[in-house]
């Protein structure tokens, strides 16, 4: 799949530079979900994640773009969701993720995103179990608003591997 092609850039945004960091190993597939773990020096990181299967605009030139869930072993925060756009985002935008009726505000910097309010982690993970999709709402630096759609199939098969793999 995608994913296992980018394997390494993931791991690089999870854990920084590729070349101090080993290879990615796979954990499993899960439907339309990857697991993988990731070791630095002594940190270590699990991560599940995910390719939109529907982006709009479709005429829009950009990186791929993906939903990650990583478990950090060691730290007390488990399940920290981020995104990577493919795009940088507009300076001081925000972009929203909505599961079902269940909304989040995840603040930008870069191609990245990340929840505005990590109290709200725990909630967002439970929707993501319970939904069948997630979407994604941001805005270019040029302006250029643009919808992820993400399967949610897979997600809590992929999240139990994480949670296993980085106790």
């Amino acid at each position: 799949m995608i994913r296992r092609l980018f394997a390494p850039l993931l791991a690089a945004f999870v854990l920084g530079s590729p070349a101090l960091a080993e290879a990615p190993t796979a954990l499993g597939s899960f439907r339309d979900w990857d697991a993988f773990k990731r070791t630095q020096g002594s940190e270590i990181a699990c991560y599940a994640v995910s390719s939109p299967t529907d982006k709009a605009p479709k005429n829009v030139n950009r990186d791929p773009a993906f939903f990650m869930v990583t478990n950090w072993q060691g730290r007390p925060a488990d399940a920290e969701p981020s995104i990577i756009i493919g795009y940088p985002f507009r300076d001081g935008s925000t972009a929203t993720v909505t599961v079902g009726s269940a909304k989040f505000d995840f603040f930008t910097k870069g191609d990245g995103a990340w929840l505005a309010d990590p109290s709200d982690e725990k909630r967002l993970i439970n929707a993501m179990k319970g939904g069948t999709s997630l979407i994604v709402k941001g805005t270019s630096s040029r302006g250029t608003l643009t919808t992820d759609k993400y399967s949610l199939l897979g997600i809590s098969a992929a999240l139990d591997k994480i949670g296993e793999a980085c106790k």
